[in-house]
């Protein structure tokens, strides 16, 4: 009797508490490395565990539907009607006029917006979640709702069968081909690789490499005017992505604008990494990258102090160097930097942007997993990844224009260089990424030791000229302004328009193309003090940057060569690590 009772025992419905750590167990044991799934259970169990609040949503919705029905209705007899939803400002998937003039494919465009958009606010706006799983959760939804835009397929873009149309087919075939040579790169191509070359069309700058070691090149550039300032300028650049960035072409080479201002200037050309640099560390980064540059140019220079540019990674690096060189040394005179400039740099990790949706034990344990074995990470998968954080711009609009429209990219350098991919050491990037990402503990008194110095942002005393940009993904500005939080001593603060990128390669032109507000910042400004106190001006930056910087650089001196005898010429620059593939 017993054993039949126990067959017809109806079977036990798992709680949502006992679901929830079953999300949990299957993400702590690597099957949702990324996590992807754990968060959206997460956020469709928070509201199934919210009746009342689901209710609500429910009628949200409800409204928004009978809004649209009535609209479709109106379209589909010829009559006005507005749209009850419309892309944002920055959405140009619908930017042609047959997405509004057809009531069809309006209907279409404002199903798919419309559906959307709700799912977007119940993702963000799901009880009882913290923000960063709401976040998480609403990025990977947003990801897929991206991928499946009526744009993205031939049968539901207008725009692809009129030209399909008006070329019989020939844009197909365009598109066909473009597909096909994407698929033989392995990537989707932003530009065509054969349109440029390192040290041919892009960085053109004449110089020398006068150091190398395992790590970095110094290329110091050959002078543009007879006389420069004392103190030399030393750029770190992220070894991220190559320097020459920085260096583009003459037009937008912020080098090239250095040099003609009347400075002498090194910058820093890192390895790309091989199997054989898996155990190099991040202390070697400090000790034998960016001191090694410090070194050479003062060296070379004969000067006591230089300034130092550190831009993203870079500028992480040389928050760190900083604070070790302000331990080592002591003496505010003795470090070897008299002043200091950040471009769009993080200290505080706390809230870093779209990319903490890649951040977490789970996903930080499998990539290193991954880099252990290989000895790196791949930069194509980095690459991936930051364009993953916008991809209708940098996925899907090369997807739609390249493949559904048959056209061939423009040239463009940005884009070039951003294709041009580097690799980080395993050893490296997993301290970087769990004591600075998963950690945050460079904004900790000491609780970091770096090539023997305990690392402190506080004790760093000398000037800083810190540049932030408002369209920014990578580095959030807001962000990069608690660094005023950590670091005394005078600070100048500048807001760019535009990104990452574009708000630091930024040279005057005429006329101007983009703005930039600026003020002094104190440790304890908060961002709306900062705000009331900025005045905003056209134009670029990098005017502002030399009124701040010539007068602390020194009288004006003889230009030394670009090489010495005590610094020979090892190779012209661009030097020969840029261009390891």
């Amino acid at each position: 009797m017993s054993r039949q009772k126990e067959n017809h025992t109806a079977p036990v419905v798992a709680s949502p508490q006992k679901t929830w750590k079953a999300m949990h167990d299957v993400a702590e044991a690597g099957f949702d490395p990324l996590g992807i799934a754990t968060p959206l259970g997460h956020a469709h169990l928070a509201w199934m565990m919210h009746p009342q609040e689901l209710a609500e949503l429910a009628a949200k919705f409800s409204g928004d539907l009978m809004a649209l029905t009535w609209h479709a209705w109106r379209r589909s007899l010829g009559m006005p009607s507005k749209d009850p939803v419309l892309p944002h400002a920055d959405d140009t998937r619908f930017a042609d006029p047959v997405w509004q003039d057809s009531a069809t494919w309006d209907i279409v465009k404002e199903w798919y917006l419309l559906l959307t958009r709700n799912v977007q606010d119940a993702l963000y706006d799901a009880p009882g979640l913290s923000g960063k799983e709401r976040r998480r959760a609403a990025f990977w939804w947003r990801k897929w709702l991206n991928a499946m835009a009526p744009t993205n397929f031939l049968l539901t873009n207008p725009v692809a069968m009129r030209r399909a149309a008006e070329t019989n087919g020939d844009s197909l075939v365009r598109g066909m081909h473009n597909f096909l040579e994407d698929l033989r790169a392995g990537n989707v191509r932003m530009t065509n690789p054969d349109d440029f070359h390192v040290g041919k069309n892009l960085a053109t700058t004449p110089g020398a490499v006068v150091f190398r070691n395992h790590l970095i090149e110094v290329i110091h550039y050959a002078p543009t005017t007879p006389k420069v300032h004392a103190t030399p300028v030393v750029i770190v650049t992220p070894w991220i992505n190559k320097f020459y960035v920085l260096d583009l072409n003459p037009r937008k080479s912020m080098v090239k604008f250095l040099l003609d201002q009347g400075f002498s200037v090194f910058i820093t050309s890192w390895k790309n990494p091989t199997p054989e640099m898996r155990d190099v560390a991040f202390d070697d980064y400090i000790a034998e990258g960016v001191d090694k540059i410090v070194e050479t140019a003062r060296g070379l220079a004969g000067a006591k102090q230089v300034h130092a540019v550190g831009y993203c990674i870079g500028g992480t690096a040389l928050s760190i160097y900083m604070a070790w060189a302000n331990r080592k040394y002591g003496d505010a005179d003795k470090v070897p930097v008299a002043h200091w400039t950040l471009l769009t740099t993080l200290v505080d990790f706390h809230r870093p942007g779209a990319i903490e949706v890649f951040i977490d034990e789970g996903s930080v344990r499998w990539l290193t997993q991954a880099m252990e074995k290989k000895g790196f990470l791949d930069g194509k998968e980095m690459a991936a990844a930051f364009r993953l954080l916008r991809s209708n711009s940098l996925i899907w609009h090369y997807v739609v224009h390249g493949y559904l429209y048959g056209e061939t990219p423009p040239p463009f350098d940005v884009l070039y260089w951003n294709m041009d991919a580097t690799r980080m050491p395993y050893r490296m990037h997993e301290y970087y990424l769990r004591e600075m990402y998963l950690h945050n503990n460079l904004i900790r008194k000491d609780a970091l030791t770096i090539a023997g110095q305990p690392i402190d942002l506080g004790r760093i005393r000398q000037p800083l000229y810190a540049v932030t940009a408002e369209d920014d993904h990578i580095a959030p500005w807001k962000q990069c302004f608690r660094a005023n939080n950590h670091i005394p001593g005078e600070k100048r603060f500048v807001l760019s328009s535009s990104g990452h990128i574009l708000g630091i390669v930024n040279p005057p032109v005429t006329p101007p193309k983009r703005s930039y507000r600026v003020a002094e910042a104190h440790r304890r400004d908060s961002l709306e003090q900062w705000l009331e106190g900025a005045r905003e001006h056209t134009g670029t930056w990098w005017e502002d940057w030399m009124a701040w910087l010539k007068p602390r650089a020194g009288e004006l001196v003889d230009a030394p060569a670009a090489a010495t005898q005590a610094y020979p010429r090892l190779a012209d620059a661009p030097g020969t690590y840029v261009l390891e593939s």
